[in-house]
């Protein structure tokens, strides 16, 4: 790949097209120290490939991105690079696909070293950096709401297993250990320092070039569980205390020599082996293992951190002297394990906050050994053994060891406590159906046995780790308020007068369920169990808002609308009736699935609907790309703190408020057109069974990159409603087609300027930040989408008129959003968005050839089994390369 690296890091296409002009634009943009990095992984790949495939190797992997780079010249033909591809065998091409995939695999990396420079040379001090918690406070300073604000603030990401990462978790750290090498090599000191770098690069090079992208089995829930805990061990832990601290440190000066002024407010959420809706292989037994594993990582953690700060606390009672609590903290200790104490008393002689927290940290052992007679019971009771030794040093003066590490692992604790992300629970309203009609009738199946399993592993759950550790119940498809109803007669049934809490929160997913969730959660209030929750919570309810089904059923541009009206109807209702509301974003890391910043998401909330509160789900690659490094993970947590902060304040939602009354017949109208036209052509006859030929849906389901299952039933789908939104989104990706992201937005806009005209979307556009953020996301689905390339495939399924419809809506939607937006090209204003973009697309076009040849093959047939395996080998493997250089298709 040396040759790939050299032209993406110095030269260009000559212009010759629209398209070439943009790339010029991109690689002119690149900065240095982006193009040094990719070129040094470029070539360093390069040569390990010309080492184990042979110079030969290296040579079709020149011939092929030559060609697609001369072919966005208008130089050649898609026709001549299709003959190409075809005279490979199938191994070479398979070869051909490995080397791109891994060359997008240390791009991204490239491109990840480069955002974190970026930060640290724009975090230089004096002005807060934009979108940081530092900014959010700074503007709110003399905002009389900021203390409020501050008290009530709460971020709640939840961990879902979605299946949309498509890389191994060997990939992962592969690249993960690429990255610290990258960062050795461009920090080193001397020439053989950096040459031992290099080296040690080279050769992780070799092991990724060597991994199987594919992986040989399915993943199991448990899987799935350990997967998400690498976030924890290498990224979250660490980066919770650094957030609780800028934030401190922007409401008053002094922060680490004060008690903090910065309170917890982030929690987690894991949908891990507790998501049974459509996957049968989450059982009470995944739940329950599922929180022990999450117990154990957290109390390691924990313990760990204690050890640590014990260990460096060699604080002299001669010059820091214990308190009397504290004092007779240690003598009754002494008394009630006396070796323990005696043995920290010789390791620590004359320094009591060191034993006491050499202490505390064999206790969080025993707490995870299950050691009952040293065991903590609760979160609540390390709490307080940690805010004894806090405050006996602040008593003694010693202010910086009180409020320094001390108070990060206060902060650390009061987050995860002992069960590390609060485990939630979901499964269909129809299984709740079927499951009461069964106990009606007396003849229980294996299913209805299975949810009854799941109300007493809450209730163990609970009784172990505490409420906290598992009591939201999440109902997909709620109708009606006999839904919700359900699920507390359910655990009745299972445990009758010992049935655990439960926080039972309706899902709407639908356009017509979202129109009347209000007349649901009026129902809701009428329930006895939940009349009795709100009176124990602070009459806290919550609300989930599904995106996925919403964009699949009705268009992304219609579902849009149709979840901030129905956010603004919620938020209407809790004023009303005196409810603490917070809604629960079902999002997806796709744009068809609700994706994109989530910071602008937040802004884009209807007014009243955020209220200091912020709870999202993160999926699949989304996982890593935000959580998967320390400073990237802070960074967007930053953002979505400063977004919730703001779009909390009474200026921005009135300003949202005023530009959503001024468009709303706008809106309105451009809503129902684009509906119409999506409609028009997914629910036209043979659609589902077009969309099967000209997509790689049937061969997603063989990536194995998620436990459950792709569809709702067996074989193709018949309706749209059989296939889950996921593979729905992600198919779309890899045909370059993006579908979901922007189809029938642009006959909204035609009909909306028709009726108004194009100054009324520009104004929109200006002045409405959810219209803007529709706009911008549209943009950047359109900016990943090839028009040729995506003709190509749309020409497998046999149906010319689905083709030229879906052609043409593009086409449309294209110039339209670039008239409103008032660019002259996709993501003008988003250099460094467009500046990747640019740079990728010729290289996935030379995955999406090998992809096309493999499809074509697979769907004319008259394969031998052999021939069929090794072909479905290349599809896949080109499937995870497009995943890799797109990054959010899912």
């Amino acid at each position: 790949m040396a040759a790939i690296a050299h032209t993406a890091a110095n030269g260009a296409p000559e212009p010759g097209s629209e398209g070439v002009s943009e790339r010029l634009d991109a690689v002119a943009e690149m900065p240095d120290e982006l193009r040094a990095d990719v070129r040094l992984l470029g070539e360093l790949l390069g040569q390990v490939i010309a080492e184990q495939g042979g110079p030969d190797l290296l040579a079709d992997v020149e011939r092929l991105r030559k060609a697609v780079i001369a072919a966005k010249r208008g130089e050649t033909t898609a026709d001549e690079i299709a003959a190409m591809v075809a005279e490979w065998p199938i191994d070479r091409a398979v070869q051909i696909a490995r080397a791109f995939t891994c060359y997008f695999h240390l791009v991204n990396l490239a491109e990840e070293h480069h955002r974190i420079r970026s930060l640290r040379q724009r975090d230089q001090g004096g002005v807060p950096l934009r979108e940081s918690i530092a900014e959010a406070v700074e503007r709110l300073r003399d905002d009389e709401r900021l203390g409020d604000l501050i008290e009530n603030l709460e971020f709640h990401p939840v961990l879902t297993a979605h299946p949309t990462e498509a890389r191994r978790r060997a990939i992962v750290t592969a690249i993960q250990r690429i990255s610290a090498q990258l960062g050795v090599y461009r920090t080193a000191a001397g020439a053989s320092e950096r040459e031992e770098a290099k080296r040690r690069l080279i050769e992780e090079i070799d092991i990724l070039w060597r991994t199987a992208q594919l992986r040989p089995t399915k993943l199991d829930p448990l899987d799935e569980v350990r997967t998400a805990m690498a976030v924890f061990d290498e990224t979250l832990f660490r980066v919770v205390p650094k957030i609780y601290r800028t934030l401190d440190a922007a409401l008053a000066p002094g922060t680490g020599t004060r008690e903090p002024r910065a309170r917890a407010f982030i929690r987690f959420g894991s949908w891990i082996g507790g998501d049974r809706d459509g996957n049968p292989y989450v059982t009470a037994r995944v739940t329950r293992e599922a929180i022990q594993i999450q117990a154990e990582h957290v109390l390691i953690a924990l313990e760990n951190a204690t050890s640590r700060i014990g260990r460096a606390l060699t604080v002299a009672n001669l010059f820091t002297p214990p308190s009397a609590e504290l004092s007779a903290a240690i003598a009754q200790a002494e008394g009630d394990h006396p070796d323990l104490m005696s043995e920290l008393a010789k390791r620590s002689p004359r320094e009591p906050h060191r034993q006491w927290l050499l202490f505390v940290a064999a206790r969080i052992a025993a707490t995870r050994r299950r050691d009952l007679d040293l065991a903590y019971r609760s979160p609540d009771e390390l709490l307080a053994d940690l805010r004894l030794v806090q405050r006996s040093l602040r008593d003694a003066g010693a202010v910086r060891q009180a409020y320094g590490e001390l108070q990060h692992l206060i902060w650390q604790v009061e987050t995860f406590g002992f069960h590390l992300a609060e485990l939630e629970i979901r499964q269909h309203s129809e299984v709740h159906a079927v499951a009461l009609k069964e106990i009606a009738s007396g003849s229980l199946s294996e299913r209805t046995e299975e949810v009854l399993a799941t109300f007493r592993t809450i209730a163990w759950i609970q009784e172990r780790f505490g409420v906290a550790a598992c009591s939201r119940y999440i109902v997909s498809f709620t109708r009606s308020a006999a839904d919700i109803a359900a699920v507390y007669e359910l655990a009745r049934h299972a445990l009758g007068d010992r049935a655990p809490v439960l926080d039972v929160v309706p899902l709407f997913e639908s356009g017509d369920d979202l129109e009347h969730a209000p007349e649901v959660l009026d129902g809701m209030l009428r329930l006895e169990p939940v009349r009795e929750r709100l009176a124990a919570n602070g009459r806290r309810l919550e609300v989930m808002l599904g995106y996925s089904d919403s964009a699949k059923e009705i268009g992304p541009a219609a579902a849009t609308l149709r979840l901030y009206d129905a956010q603004a109807a919620l938020a209407e209702w809790a004023r009303a009736n005196d409810i603490r509301l917070t809604l629960f974003h079902g999002r997806g890391g796709a744009l068809g699935r609700g994706g994109g910043p989530a910071n602008r998401a937040v802004l884009a909330q209807a007014p009243g609907s955020v209220a200091g509160r912020f709870k999202v789900t993160e999926q699949g690659e989304v996982i890593f790309a935000r959580y998967g490094h320390a400073e990237i993970a802070r960074r967007h947590i930053e953002q979505v703190t400063n977004a919730v902060l703001l779009a909390s304040t009474p200026a921005v939602e009135s300003k949202a408020a005023e530009a959503a009354a001024r468009f709303r017949e706008l809106a309105e109208l451009v809503a129902a057109a684009s509906e119409r036209a999506y409609r028009a052509l997914v629910e036209a006859p043979g659609f589902p069974e077009w969309f099967a030929l000209v997509s790689p849906l049937e061969e997603i389901g063989r990536l194995r990159i998620g436990s459950r299952p792709p569809r709702r039933g067996l074989g193709a789908p018949r309706s749209l409603d059989d296939l889950r939104a996921i593979p729905w989104v992600f198919a779309w990706a890899q045909t370059r087609v993006n579908l979901p992201g922007w189809y029938g937005l642009g006959s909204g806009l035609a009909a909306a300027e028709a009726s108004r005209g194009m100054d009324e979307l520009r104004a929109a556009y200006r002045e409405w930040p959810l219209f803007a953020s529709m706009m911008d996301n549209a943009e950047m689905s359109l900016a990943k989408t090839d028009r040729a390339i995506a003709a190509r495939y749309l020409a497998l399924g046999g149906r010319e008129d689905f083709a030229e419809q879906v052609l043409g809506e593009y086409d449309l939607t294209r110039r339209l959003v670039l008239e409103v937006t008032g660019h002259r090209r996709l993501l003008e204003n988003r250099r460094v968005l467009s500046r990747a973009v640019q740079l990728r697309n010729p290289y996935v076009d030379a995955l999406s050839h090998l992809q096309l040849r493999a499809l074509a093959a697979l769907r004319a047939g008259g394969l031998s089994e052999t021939e069929r395996e090794r072909l479905s080998t290349l599809l896949l493997l080109s499937v995870n390369g497009v995943a890799a250089g797109l990054q959010n298709t899912g």
